[in-house]
């Protein structure tokens, strides 16, 4: 190769699995060569050593998205891609949402429509499934999966999106026949209805509320319901935002019995509990989110399942809202807990946090990090190896950190729309100094420095094969029972 575009110098780059010091060589967006004083580039950036990542995976987002209580999501795929950047995140999985009445082909066009020509990082989207008709599950389905959207979500909770249990199985059992993937929110919606009302009529109104509103074991109810689900259908699950050490056991129980079942946690139960709900006035809200923090000390076995494995992916569950009646308070700020809006902002936070607190701190090292960061998502969600490695091959999709750089979160160094972070104050070592997509340099500590509008649509491939098994013949297998044809 006479010459490539770009040419990395010094390199010490890190995979989920390896530890290599090389020059990367990069061609039209993609890795080209890895090697020792390699041929000359266009340009060049020596990373003198520093650590060189694959680029961030933030595979639970949310933005534009058609809120179903009031509120509006304060970023849009301009905004929440340039924070994304900022942060070394390169590519993001959105949620394009259907809703009642919808056709799943339309909900997954508009979403296309919303974010083509504005974001400034790559990325797919999961198609939020509030409406499974057999139509849509039959017909629709099936061309949304070839056309690599892959992932399906589905709601427990929530009157607007939430499916029944026949509802749920018919989809996850569709999404089987297709070789999708189906991610669940885990929460038991009659319970938390049942402990809001009587939170309510007692007069306790304020966000420190929230939390006891919806207690772990409604998350594990959840948990176990579909896991078990899983399990009766096939269906390759993600059990998202996992806030408790028990909902972590039930998860590892499902596993033991062959049940294909993933788990993601998120910076909020790691770096949030339940104290930072109790907070002066309505300062608390800025911490609301649905599973909610739990309370201090369960952080611990979070990063246990940080650490040992258990978990396979950290996303931020980007939820902006604006701390106004535009976002959190929809309904007034003179409002109980239940009618704020629920979700806090952290696409931009996420991976330094993980890397501040994991790595500089000792708890995980950089292997896991990339796993945790990028690499695992990718192969979930299929997007490998194109995205989450550092191969011949793979999108030159790269971030230079600083392992030595210090700062304190603060809201006014951040790029999303959002008038705060829930992280705010907490001290930082370790941020991306350069972060590159397919080979361009995009973001340089905090500040951006790319196009908004070069994101790529990446299409994913399927998470498993294709192929339905109904309850009936895996339950009789089980037996050592075969049916007869036709039966």
């Amino acid at each position: 190769m006479s010459q490539f575009d770009l040419v990395i110098r010094g390199a010490r780059c890190a995979t989920a699995s390896d530890v290599f010091v090389a020059d990367i060589g990069i061609v039209d967006g993609r890795i080209h060569t890895l090697g020792r004083s390699i041929g000359p580039g266009r340009r060049e950036i020596d990373a003198g050593g520093r650590w060189v990542l694959p680029g961030g995976i933030d595979s639970h987002v949310h933005v534009d998205q058609r809120q179903t209580g009031g509120g509006l999501t304060a970023d849009t795929f301009a905004t929440g891609s340039v924070a994304a950047a900022c942060g070394g995140t390169t590519t993001m999985i959105p949620f394009a949402t259907q809703d009642r009445g919808q056709s799943l082909r339309w909900a997954i066009e508009e979403y296309h429509d919303r974010a083509r020509g504005k974001t400034a990082i790559d990325y797919n989207f999961h198609l939020i499934v509030a409406d499974p008709t057999a139509e849509a599950l039959s017909e629709e389905l099936p061309d949304i999966v070839a056309g690599g959207c892959t992932s399906l979500k589905f709601f427990t909770v929530y009157d607007d999106v939430m499916l029944k249990d026949r509802q749920l199985l018919d989809a996850m059992a569709a999404a089987r026949c297709e070789g999708a993937m189906v991610m669940v929110h885990c929460e038991n919606a009659a319970g938390v209805a049942w402990m809001t009302e009587r939170l309510l009529e007692r007069g306790l109104h304020a966000p420190k509320y929230h939390p006891a509103a919806r207690p772990a074991i409604m998350e594990q109810e959840a948990v176990y319901r579909m896991t078990a689900f899983a399990e009766l259908t096939g269906v390759s699950l993600m059990v998202v935002h996992v806030s408790s050490g028990d909902s972590i056991a039930l998860i590892a129980a499902a596993r033991r019995r062959g049940v294909q079942v993933h788990a993601e946690t998120c910076p909020q139960y790691i770096a949030l509990d339940s104290t930072d709900l109790d907070r002066p006035g309505l300062e608390g809200a800025k911490a609301l989110c649905s599973p909610p923090p739990r309370w201090r000390g369960n952080e611990a076995a979070i990063w246990q399942g940080l650490e040992d494995g258990f978990f396979d992916v950290f996303s931020s569950d980007h939820s902006p809202y604006r701390f106004d009646s535009s976002g959190k308070f929809p309904h007034g700020r003179d409002v109980p807990f239940n009618r704020m809006s629920s979700g806090v902002p952290g696409i931009e936070t996420r991976s330094p946090i993980l890397f501040s607190e994991g790595v500089r701190k000792g708890r995980i090292d950089i292997n896991r990090f990339v796993a945790l960061n990028s690499a695992n998502a990718a192969k979930i969600y299929g997007l490998y190896p194109r995205k989450g490695t550092i191969a011949v091959g793979s999108d030159a999709d790269l971030c230079i950190w600083d392992d030595r750089y210090e700062t304190i979160i603060d809201n006014g160094l951040l790029h999303h729309s959002v008038d705060y972070t829930p992280y705010q104050g907490m001290r930082i070592t370790g941020w991306p100094a350069i972060t590159l997509l397919r080979g361009e340099v995009v973001a340089e500590y905090h500040s951006f420095c790319g196009t908004s509008g070069n994101g790529r649509y990446v299409p994913a491939e399927k998470r498993m094969s294709a192929g339905a098994v109904t309850p009936t013949q895996a339950e009789l297998s089980k037996l050592g029972v075969r049916l007869a044809s036709g039966q």
